[in-house]
């Protein structure tokens, strides 16, 4: 029997808010958010500094109460099976989690162990391979580049096979040569089938990666869609014959490369 989806059918949403408020004291954070994350989706949801995507990503992730509205995860209940949701997500914040002392298959094995997997081990050198990390698993964290130590964050967080991660703006504070490192990671996640939540203040980091963008504002989604269907909110553009600069992120990338981290990185 196929296992594809009908036309009828709809696959339950991996991530689903509705009508989620939160204030802290008399300031209101989030305002009534609504938003649905497809199963092996990626996500942006995009918005400037104080805007509530990380109010909403705690929620999300049980580290915090909303105070009205509902939130799931896999299609259980945030406030009322933490538990179970604790299970379906890993979550990678602001700044790598990394511990710089130990050496990036030492960090792996170690989440690993605390997991209780059979073969920590093995499940580190498969993580290292999947994230273009072999060459560098016997270095110390410490010695990894921005880019590597994000990309070592991420796939920490994938131990254990979560089918939901949520990313809060896991490009801050990296140069464009290591963005476009973590961005094929994200790429990689969601070709393997996860289900990616992104939150970012960088408009091309949502271009670049999200199937779906919602934008965040003073606590309400404005605005939903795929970024053809955001596009189209606009008038047409006006065509006109320009010559093109490049831009400097294209100067940057195109002296120093853009491959991905090597052992000397």
């Amino acid at each position: 029997m196929s296992n594809e989806t009908t036309p009828t059918e709809r696959q339950e949403p991996a991530i689903r808010v509705a009508g989620v408020t939160k204030a802290f004291g008399d300031v209101p954070v989030l305002r009534g958010v609504d938003l649905e994350v497809a199963p092996g989706s990626i996500f942006a949801l995009l918005g400037s500094n104080g805007a509530g995507k990380t109010t909403l990503i705690r929620i999300l992730a049980t580290l915090l109460k909303a105070d009205a509205g509902t939130a799931s995860v896999q299609g259980h209940d945030v406030a009322t099976r933490p538990d179970r949701v604790r299970e379906s997500f890993s979550l990678t914040g602001q700044f790598a989690a990394v511990d710089e002392i130990l050496t990036g298959r030492e960090n792996l094995v170690l989440v690993g162990r605390l997991r209780h997997l059979p073969d920590p081990g093995r499940v580190a050198d498969d993580l290292l391979a999947r994230f273009s990390l072999t060459d560098a698993g016997g270095r110390r964290a410490a010695t990894y580049s921005g880019g590597m130590r994000r990309r070592l964050d991420i796939a920490m967080s994938l131990i254990g096979d979560p089918p939901v991660i949520f990313l809060d703006e896991p490009t801050t504070g990296l140069d464009p040569q290591a963005r476009i490192e973590v961005w094929q990671a994200v790429r990689d996640l969601a070709a393997s089938g996860t289900t990616v939540l992104l939150t970012t203040q960088y408009l091309e980091e949502a271009e670049e990666l999200a199937d779906r963008i919602a934008i965040l504002h003073e606590g309400r989604i404005v605005v939903e869609g795929t970024l053809a269907e955001l596009t189209a909110l606009l008038p047409p553009a006006k065509v006109e014959y320009v010559e093109k600069q490049p831009t400097l992120e294209e100067i940057f990338l195109a002296l120093v490369g853009t491959t991905t981290a090597t052992a000397g990185n």
